[in-house]
């Protein structure tokens, strides 16, 4: 399915036009706001603080040693000085970085329903980030494709979170492949204090299912073990948390017989192919799709990453709490 007539204009629009995207993504962007501000406060502030906890500890105060002490923790400056034990108290830093890490490929542009899957993206990524500046935490974005496209640093702030969710919204990509291994390798190279790291894409371009990854000794070859790697290398510091993206024309082809279909990621280059969408191609399809999405699954049990998958089209309010109440079942 090509994108929307509006996504890559070859002419800038004249000032009438440009008011009315202007007026239409501000309503979007409030749209967007009021939808995650009401599930954060709903559902999501209570579980945040105790969900995503800060790694270092800070000095907090000196008191008197009490029978039942860590010894470890006695100020021995503080002891000789008054002639009694002291101990030293510490408390847990609470302010963490949350970094977005979102796929801004041609792919997301797809979209079956009444809401492509970017428009998703945006939803899912003010989530995380409302949930974040409630907590005084701070929020920061890598946009990538088979590049990086976008660097926003980690900030605080309502503003600064609006304009991470307009970002997405509204940015045009370079490039319009997809390579995961360059958001997460960059991530890992700047990230040098412990972060909760959000990556969302459909990951189609994982390129796992082609050998068995997943499987017990299986081998991975090429983009698969290059994406592997690079999340161990961000999973190593980080709590990193995946989560899919999927339109129900991705799962499912319909029988529609010989239609014109062209590559989002390739548009232009490949030019339109004529398919055969009967029952066998559209069966051998739902089994390519089945087979990469169990390869995904399987990789991230593997590696002990939560994740989660939302479609297009439907509530996706109720895997975000759901992933929320998972998570803190796990932790407790």
């Amino acid at each position: 399915m090509a994108p929307r007539d509006d996504a890559y204009p070859d002419t800038d629009p004249d000032p009438e036009q440009a008011r009315e995207a202007t007026m239409a993504l501000l309503r979007e962007v409030r749209r967007i706001e009021f939808q995650t501000s009401r599930l954060v406060d709903q559902h999501l502030s209570g579980s945040y603080q105790s969900l995503f906890k800060g790694r270092g500890v800070a000095f907090s105060e000196v008191r008197a040693y009490e029978p039942g002490d860590d010894v470890r923790s006695i100020d021995w400056n503080v002891t000789a000085r008054t002639g009694e034990a002291h101990v030293k108290l510490f408390t847990e830093e609470r302010e963490l970085t949350v970094m977005l890490l979102v796929d801004m490929s041609a792919s997301l542009d797809l979209g079956s329903t009444d809401a492509d899957k970017r428009n998703l993206v945006a939803r899912l990524a003010a989530t995380f980030a409302f949930s974040a500046i409630r907590n005084n935490d701070r929020v920061g974005l890598i946009g990538f494709t088979d590049r990086v496209e976008v660097h926003v640093p980690p900030r605080s702030g309502r503003k600064h979170v609006l304009a991470v969710v307009q970002n997405i919204l509204t940015h045009r990509p370079a490039s319009r492949g997809t390579d995961l291994r360059v958001g997460l390798e960059t991530m890992a190279r700047l990230g040098r204090r412990h972060a909760v790291v959000i990556l969302i894409s459909d990951f189609i371009d994982a390129g796992l299912a082609e050998t068995g990854a997943g499987q017990a000794g299986a081998g991975l070859s090429g983009r698969g073990a290059a994406f592997e790697r690079a999340l161990k290398l961000v999973r190593r510091r980080h709590d990193l948390i995946p989560v899919r993206v999927e339109d129900p024309i991705e799962l499912e082809l319909p029988k529609l017989g010989l239609v014109a279909v062209e590559d989002l990621e390739l548009l232009g280059a490949a030019g339109i192919r004529v398919v055969d969408l009967g029952g066998r191609r559209a069966q051998r399809y739902r089994e390519q799709v089945a087979s990469e999405r169990e390869a995904f699954d399987k990789l991230m049990k593997r590696l002990r990453l939560e994740t989660m998958s939302i479609r297009c089209g439907e509530n996706w309010e109720k895997p975000m709490v759901r992933f929320f109440e998972r998570r803190a079942r796990r932790m407790r």
